[in-house]
């Protein structure tokens, strides 16, 4: 790298269309960490891809060829850095506020619907043809979904190779390799070194030091990240059997648990906040997963990633709101605050319905009844972990009795669980997420919050707003702002594309007690 050093514009994001190789060079000169995962340079004269923050030396320009994706790189002949690791970036935040044909595969790549289901499954989910989904992501982001995917299980199988001591056969196998050879071949393609060499690369102490039966990996994030309001947000709302905030390592580090039902069985996940001797802008959190299935653990992180919002750019976002009289004081009091999704869309439409004009005590009670009497029971309890949350397939056909709520929303509940257990309405990843939101609205008893609320968390859609809500309301009024729902509409209209982020803004707004308020109420 030079010595000069140059800063990026604040106008230039990663989620504009107008980063041309000029700016991406300049980026890599500036090693500038904002751009890791929305782009990788190519590096000519030594067949290596890195991430832009890369500490080596700045190649010369005429040397550096720009992906859009790690799997573009590889596809095309280059090897990973070792150095920087492009592999295990946080991933674009392009994919969260797309809602294009692009923007939802790579959501349901990510979530490791190829592996599962094919290429095949993957645009049937998306409503098109294969030829027409491999077209338009080999257009975009020079890859098609089978390389997409196998990078995603190359990162995978380094990360079992270098955390665990497990045999090399079994972690094939465990990171979506259809047999040994394919990923002894793909690893040397990608890496430069056979699983033997790449797993020689980590001390074994530190893979001693991996929590027994479990997997003790980092989640990388770009810029600040404010871990309190997160866990305040999840210690709020932690369901009882299922949830779980405790005090975690180092000072004022606290852990969030939770159970997680996984394609191919179950997992319990750890993961810590930053705690007081941690920079905001430390750039990973610690994790820990305990999987009944290895096979899960590209989409138990993927899961969590969203749970935690870790793929969002900080920057942009304050950036944007920071500048608004109304929301910047707030901004500028806690930079990093991000929009939680879930780990569940399914849990969290559940608890939704249950949170409607009660406040959040109420419905984290409610939850925990039916958790007990319809969730499924951990082989074995885990601290204060005993339970996977219900499946809306089980609350469909559940006693209305065991619902301790008015008659309408008993109705609204089951009928909801009804059309998510047979499919009529989809949340996942890859769904249109208008096309979603009409089908939730046709439902009895789903109304404009209950839409938008799934939209913020279920759908991790970043630009949501909610104006009845009574905790914006609230919000507005402590900012001495009008809180009626036409002027909270008004004023949002200068916070898009990140409308999702000021609202909890204004939930977070300094308060009472949050734990007695009534909201509309988010679950």
């Amino acid at each position: 790298m030079s010595d000069s050093r140059r800063s990026m514009p604040l106008r230039c994001r990663r989620l504009d269309n107008v980063i041309d190789d000029d700016i991406r060079y300049r980026a890599v000169d500036s090693r500038d960490a904002r751009f890791d995962g929305v782009f990788f340079t190519a590096v000519t004269s030594t067949g290596i891809y890195c991430r832009p923050s890369c500490p080596a030396v700045t190649p010369k320009r005429v040397n550096c060829t720009f992906y859009p994706s790690a799997a573009a790189a590889q596809h095309a002949g280059f090897r990973a850095c070792r150095r920087c690791r492009p592999d295990s970036v946080p991933g674009s935040p392009e994919w969260n506020q797309r809602a294009d044909l692009v923007g939802r595969a790579m959501r349901l790549i990510g979530d490791g619907v190829v592996d599962r289901e094919g290429v095949a499954g993957l645009a049937d989910r998306l409503g098109y043809s294969s030829r027409q989904l491999q077209r338009q992501l080999t257009a975009e982001l020079g890859a098609g979904p089978i390389a997409l995917a196998r990078a995603r299980r190359a990162q995978t199988a380094r990360l079992l190779l270098q955390t665990t001591a497990l045999p090399v056969t079994e972690i094939a196998f465990a990171a979506g390799f259809a047999s040994v050879r394919q990923f002894n071949d793909t690893v040397r393609e990608i890496y430069d070194r056979t699983p033997s060499g790449l797993r020689a690369e980590v001390a074994a102490g530190r893979r001693a030091a991996t929590p027994a039966g479990g997997l003790a990996l980092r989640l990388a994030y770009r810029g600040a990240l404010d871990s309190d309001h997160l866990i305040d947000f999840l210690a709020l709302r932690a369901v009882p059997g299922v949830e779980e905030v405790v005090p975690g390592p180092g000072p004022g580090v606290r852990t969030y648990r939770r159970t997680l039902g996984l394609p191919y069985g179950t997992g319990i996940a750890e993961v810590d906040g930053l705690g007081t001797d941690r920079p905001a802008t430390r750039g990973w959190l610690d994790c820990r997963l305990f999987l009944t299935d290895l096979r899960d653990l590209p989409t138990a992180v993927q899961r969590l990633r969203v749970l935690f919002d870790l793929d969002a750019d900080p920057v942009a976002v304050d950036e944007q709101l920071g500048a608004d009289p109304l929301l910047g004081p707030l901004v500028r009091a806690r930079p990093g605050l991000r929009s939680p999704g879930h780990v569940d869309p399914h849990e969290l439409a559940v608890r939704a319905v249950l949170g409607q004009q009660v406040t959040v005590g109420a419905a984290r009670t409610l939850a925990g009844r039916l958790a007990e009497k319809y969730g499924t029971a951990l082989p074995e309890p885990s601290g204060g972990l005993r339970l996977l949350f219900p499946t809306a397939a089980a609350l469909a056909t559940a006693d209305p009795e065991d619902f301790a709520m008015p008659a309408a929303r008993r109705r609204a509940l089951t009928g909801l669980c009804a059309a998510l257990a047979e499919g009529a309405v989809r949340l996942d990843g890859g769904v249109d997420r208008e096309e979603a939101a009409a089908q939730l609205l046709a439902l009895p008893g789903i109304g404009p919050w209950t839409v938008g609320y799934l939209r913020m968390r279920a759908l991790a859609d970043p630009d949501v707003f909610l104006p009845s809500d009574i905790g914006v309301k609230h919000g507005l009024l402590r900012l001495g702002a009008p809180g009626d729902p036409k002027s909270a509409a008004l004023a949002s209209g200068a916070w898009a594309p990140w409308r999702s982020y000021a609202v909890h803004r204004l939930w977070a707004a300094p308060a009472d007690d949050l734990s007695t308020r009534t909201e509309n109420t988010p679950a």
